[in-house]
């Protein structure tokens, strides 16, 4: 294990994948390999993401530079008799992101208020993304060397923002020219197998009604290989400065119900199989109950909000799995035996991609006082569900606390997006010796949107932070004594 300078490390110290664990007993912890390491190259070859890395460190020998404090260390590790290489990164994507040269009108990220950490400000289109954790992409900066990759890797399923069928409407939407046609490419993906999941973001007097309508018309026609096609409302904040964007309203809601019923009946007669599936929020906004978990099939589009109540609600009764914290993809794929190999990647665009980013985190019980009555914190259209859904059960000394989103305004009324500003205000309404249910869904690395952490309204509140999951708050519930008050 000689050390040297850093001549031979072309690329910046501070964007090179940092070791985040080292398993015991793993064959990167028998020759040295250290947490703070970082990965100069691999066999030679400088990684660009944890897809190439996994390649890469499967082999039985791995030449491995590593850059520790200022010095280069070479290692070469040859692994046992199925003995795990042992080594976590921190983070999916080692060189730039593909970032998003699209100006959408109806994108959230140009609706957030001034002021927010850096993060949230990032728009990303990267195809790595995309398999990794769900994110979509447009395709607007996919190249043949992207397919050549995904095509060669089998990177499926792939997540693609389609939003209208016509190149011109949807060049229009995505305010990008080369927009218009970047479709060719998931035509490409699914003549070689590639799976796709496609979503069209709805947006009132833009691409609904007839455009809508012909809009599945291509997909049916063009597009029959696609795995599944989620049709989900725009989200609008209080900061939209697009005259063009509105929220839908309840009788547009139902129509859009109704014609996209017409639709799955449609493919269901062509192709034998039903792939497209409403968003959870036009049937709140429309005032009727979700479908049965029988029309969602597999629940693709879960994250997206598609199905997410049904499950929600299915988990809570024992009627059905818990789907909560499924991960699809390279994480439901690949050999996961070392506990160190995946669990601390980080999805560098997760806050933004509006899809589940929370990780565990624990918080203790006050103990200073007794413990009162159980709230259960959610957003509008959470409280609409579970209000309903715990009257049901026979818990009726459960209190259900509806957190308005005054932080962002508009129709921001899921749980994922709740601040810990407007948590605050909503549980000093209640009484003081409340026990709070916390949906870990609202936090990223136990910090809220708005940049409050758990820990700072934990000294406030009685808060106990839970999976977001039907079995989970059913679990906790049952522990403190159905139609008890107390914990």
């Amino acid at each position: 294990m000689p050390s040297g300078s850093l001549r031979g490390v072309k690329t910046a110290l501070d964007t090179l994948p940092e070791v985040s664990g080292v398993e015991p007993l793993s064959a990167a912890a028998r020759v040295g390999v250290l947490p703070g390491d970082r990965i100069a190259t691999v066999n030679g070859v400088e990684p660009r993401d944890i897809l190439e890395w996994q390649r890469l460190v499967e082999s039985d020998v791995v030449d491995l530079q590593v850059v520790r404090g200022r010095e280069s260390l070479d290692f070469t590790i040859e692994r046992l008799m199925g003995e795990p290489f042992g080594v976590s990164i921190n983070s999916a994507v080692f060189d730039r992101i593909h970032t998003c040269d699209n100006h959408c009108e109806f994108c959230f990220i140009y609706q957030l208020p001034k002021g927010m950490r850096k993060s949230l400000y990032l728009k990303d289109d990267d195809y790595r993304l995309s398999f990794l954790f769900g994110n979509f992409t447009t395709l607007t900066r996919f190249t043949e060397a992207d397919l050549e990759r995904v095509i060669d890797e089998r990177l499926s399923p792939l997540y693609v923002s389609v939003h209208a069928g016509s190149p011109h409407v949807r060049g229009e939407m995505l305010r990008n020219n080369r927009g218009g046609f970047s479709l060719r490419w998931m035509k490409a993906l699914l003549d070689n197998g590639i799976s796709v999941r496609a979503q069209i973001v709805l947006c009132p007097g833009v691409n609904d009604g007839f455009i809508l309508e012909s809009t599945l018309a291509t997909l049916l026609e063009e597009y029959p290989l696609l795995e599944s096609i989620a049709v989900v409302p725009l989200g609008l904040s209080r900061f939209n400065s697009e005259t063009r964007m509105r929220v839908q309203t309840q009788d547009e809601a139902v129509v859009t119900i109704a014609s996209v019923s017409q639709w799955q009946e449609r493919f269901e007669k062509i192709l034998g199989r039903q792939p497209i599936h409403l968003a959870d929020e036009f049937y709140l906004v429309a005032g009727l109950e979700v479908p049965a978990s029988a029309k969602y099939g597999d629940f693709p589009m879960l994250e997206d909000g598609v199905g997410l109540v049904r499950s929600f609600v299915d988990a809570f009764t024992g009627q059905g799995p818990d789907l909560s914290g499924r991960h699809d993809g390279f994480f439901s794929s690949v050999d996961t035996a070392s506990p160190t190999d995946y669990v601390r990647i980080v999805n560098p665009a997760a806050e933004t991609s509006l899809r589940s980013a929370s990780t565990p985190v624990a918080i203790r019980t006050r103990t200073n006082r007794e413990i009162g009555p159980i709230a259960v914190v959610t957003g509008t259209y959470g409280a609409s569900v579970i209000g309903p859904m715990l009257k049901e059960a026979g818990y009726t000394d459960i209190r259900v606390l509806e957190v308005v989103n005054h932080h962002f305004g508009g129709n921001t009324a899921v749980a994922g997006l709740m601040t810990g500003g407007d948590i605050r205000s909503a549980m000093a309404e209640m009484p003081a010796n409340t026990h709070f249910l916390l949906p870990n869904v609202c936090l990223n690395n136990g910090v809220f949107l708005d940049g409050v952490t758990v820990e700072e309204l934990a000294r406030e509140f009685d808060v106990e932070v839970i999976a977001t999951s039907g079995a989970a708050l059913r679990t906790r519930l049952e522990a403190a004594g159905k139609g008890s008050a107390h914990v």
